[in-house]
């Protein structure tokens, strides 16, 4: 009779975490699980404030009072995200669905019990990027609490799972870890938006266009574009084309005027070449 050899501890076959000896990965059903790890910055960040705090205390000098009350805060608020950071996390991906242990939400979400999980990206806030975010949408008749978010093409009340700036791995990981374990339920939006209109990095500068106003016209015609929907490519299409005519509003801050109009010509460009292909198909 041959005898197989199951091995002490499997590993992911996700790149990247496999190699990483601080992943925990078991079989579970046949295939190997991924627990995410917390990130250390949380906890960096609140002993820096504690400690600076501290410091401010043990070496007094003139404005004393001030610095007291400065030290006191800066205590204060270090001291409520250290226990923050410090309450249990876990957030495992295997065979069977997934395990979620963080402050808010404490529960394991069966694969039967997800309609669909969205990898996004909320807007961007004058320019700088938010962090991804994990959300789940789930079959009718399943609740899911608390209803935090929505889905961000369809608008379908949404749970948020996970901030991606809560955990070590890179989305590029995660996405691969969900793919594999949740298969068809799982959209990597990041991914689709890039390959649809891969925006670049625009400059920016004094006397720009209103960020806020750029970035929901990129994201409103990306969206458009992997919704796969011809009437809502045109209504981007028409949206963004408004919106460039009548001009776009200037602030002290923006983004790069030249840079701008070139990204935006280019959106509003393949949104009509998508447009050209639904006619042709449809002939």
């Amino acid at each position: 009779m041959t005898r197989t050899t199951v091995p002490d501890r499997p590993v992911s076959s996700v790149p990247g975490l496999a190699e990483d000896a601080g992943t925990d990965a078991t079989v579970m059903n046949g295939g190997p699980s991924v627990e995410l790890r917390r990130s250390r910055g949380a906890r960096l960040l609140a002993l820096v404030c504690v400690l600076g705090g501290v410091l401010l205390l043990v070496y007094p000098s003139d404005g004393a009072l001030l610095r007291t009350i400065i030290a006191v805060g800066a205590i204060a608020l270090g001291a409520v995200a250290l226990v923050s950071a410090m309450r249990p996390f876990r957030f495992g991906i295997h065979a069977e669905g997934l395990t979620i242990r963080r402050p808010g939400l404490r529960r394991d979400i069966r694969w039967a019990e997800v309609d669909v999980l969205v990898l996004d990206e909320p807007p961007r806030r004058d320019g700088h990027p938010e962090p991804p975010r994990l959300l789940v949408v789930p079959v009718p008749g399943v609740t899911i609490e608390p209803v935090t978010a929505r889905h961000p093409l369809d608008g379908r009340p949404a749970v948020e799972l996970l901030v991606l700036d809560q955990v070590r791995e890179q989305p590029e990981q995660v996405s691969a870890a969900l793919t594999q374990h949740a298969g068809g339920r799982f959209v990597d939006l990041l991914a689709l938006r890039r390959a649809a209109f891969d925006a670049p990095a625009l400059p920016v500068g004094l006397r720009g266009y209103q960020m806020d106003r750029v970035d929901r016209l990129i994201r409103r015609g990306q969206d458009a574009l992997v919704s796969g929907d011809a009437s809502t490519r045109q209504a981007a299409r028409g949206e963004i084309e408004r919106a460039t005519t009548a001009g776009l509003p200037i602030a002290q801050r923006g983004y790069h005027t030249l840079q701008t109009d070139t990204v935006l010509h280019a959106l509003v460009a393949a949104l009509a070449d998508h447009q050209t292909t639904d006619r042709e198909t449809a002939t």
